[in-house]
């Protein structure tokens, strides 16, 4: 018996970052997936295979803290916690195929999450969506204590949605069958150093942080309107206004600042998409602008296009 599932990938329009401080920010899932397939084995084994390497664990003696490969913890967390709950005797195998660039801002390590949450879970009985992305966050903390739950939110849920420290997840009441060139710099960066650092200049630049986090709420505000119109020239100008406050942060780079200058040559708008240091941008971008854009991009960067993804995880 073979249980499989797939999750969406993400993108963050707005608000990236000064989200940690209780502004608003803006979401969707796109339609590039990872896909979770979970079966049965005759030992007492958790064996998990990927793109990025293969790993195996005794269900008696797994450790949580001995798992080499760091990315691997949530998987074999959650697969313990289906064994423990269900009373198994026998082991699992899970393999993971993905879409999506991993480490780049897309939210492949979220997606994956909810792909072998839903999948693992499968082999006994499919769980509601609600109690996937509940399990999915608790494995994510098992490397992210932080971890706020957006990107699992919004990969279980699918859709485009507003986010914040106080209110949680509100749907954006749009159907916009909005397109992205997204383009990826090749830059590595660590997202936890990138918020440490964006941390280190709010303390030492307070006041025009603030100046900032006020900015940032009125470009979301208009965003929202925007989106709610289908208004793309003025969403994609927003975008490039959200890009030019990531700068201020320090979360930029030389070579996404000339991505992002060359995609506004064709695009309504660009900007960084997640944590910056590197990482993708994201271009907005519709069928009179789209091949241009692409074109254009792909001469200099590694890029892909996606449309938003409305159905969230799947059962397949």
């Amino acid at each position: 018996m073979k249980s499989v599932a797939s999750a969406p990938g993400k993108i963050i329009l707005f608000g990236e970052h000064f989200v940690v401080y209780g502004i608003k920010a803006i979401l969707c899932s796109i339609d590039k997936r990872i896909t979770a397939t979970s079966q049965f084995s005759d030992d007492k084994k958790i064996r998990i295979r990927s793109l990025l390497g293969e790993s195996e664990m005794s269900i008696e003696s797994l450790n949580l803290e001995s798992v080499q490969h760091k990315f691997m913890k949530p998987f074999f967390y959650i697969a313990q916690k289906a064994i423990k709950e269900n009373s198994m005797e026998h082991g699992i195998e899970i393999s993971i195929e993905s879409e999506i660039p991993a480490g780049v801002g897309l939210g492949s390590s979220s997606a994956a999450c909810v792909a072998v949450t839903a999948s693992v879970n499968g082999l006994f009985h499919k769980l509601p969506k609600e109690e996937v992305v509940k399990i999915a966050i608790q494995a994510e903390r098992t490397i992210f204590e932080q971890n706020s739950g957006a990107d699992s939110s919004v990969s279980t849920f699918g859709g485009l949605v507003s986010y914040d420290l106080k209110s949680g997840f509100q749907n954006i009441s749009s159907r916009n069958d909005l397109s992205f060139v997204i383009s990826n710099s090749t830059q590595v960066h660590d997202t936890q150093d990138v918020v440490r650092q964006v941390r280190n200049f709010k303390e030492e630049n307070k006041e025009l942080f603030n100046k900032l986090c006020n900015e940032e709420i009125e470009i979301i505000n208009n965003a929202i309107t925007s989106l709610e119109k289908n208004n793309l020239s003025n969403l994609g100008l927003l975008m490039l206004r959200n890009h030019d406050l990531l700068k201020q942060i320090g979360v930029s780079t030389e070579k996404i600042d000339f991505l992002v200058n060359e995609a506004k040559k064709t695009s309504y708008g660009a900007k960084i998409t997640g944590a910056g240091g590197g990482g993708c941008i994201i271009s907005l971008v519709d069928n009179s602008n789209m091949d241009n854009t692409f074109s254009n991009l792909k001469k200099i960067s590694d890029c892909f296009i996606a449309k938003i993804d409305y159905d969230g995880l799947k059962y397949e």
